[in-house]
């Protein structure tokens, strides 16, 4: 759960930040739209492919999902989020998920790496 809770945080930051400012999103609207995403990339982009295949990949399925999502909701919001911003939205996330999924790869190598018997 915390790792949902981290992803929620990290996620939820940029993107409400920068559909507020980029589409003059409510708050409300934009943290919603965050849960959102968060729930889809960490449904299929951390629990799916990051564990059946590695960090870069699981990272380019994260921005790739983000892209169609955040596109999705901002023509049915009808917010005027240009093309450009939403790629330096997708960017930034792209960024987030890298290092996120590199944090939990230490993590878990250095919790494998400290049971008893190893």
């Amino acid at each position: 759960m915390s790792r949902f809770l981290m992803k929620a945080a990290v996620t939820g930051m940029i993107v409400a930040i920068c559909l507020w400012w980029f589409a003059n999103a409510t708050w409300a609207s934009a943290i919603l739209t965050a849960l959102g995403l968060t729930v889809i990339a960490y449904l299929i982009g951390d629990q799916l492919i990051l564990r059946a295949t590695n960090n870069i990949t699981a990272t380019i399925a994260d921005a790739v999902i983000a892209g169609f999502y955040l596109w999705f909701v901002a023509r049915w919001m009808d917010w005027p989020l240009s093309f450009g911003e939403l790629m330096i939205t997708v960017a930034l996330l792209g960024v987030a998920e890298l290092v996120y999924h590199r944090f939990l790869g230490i993590y878990d190598n250095n919790r494998i790496n400290k049971e008893p018997g190893k």
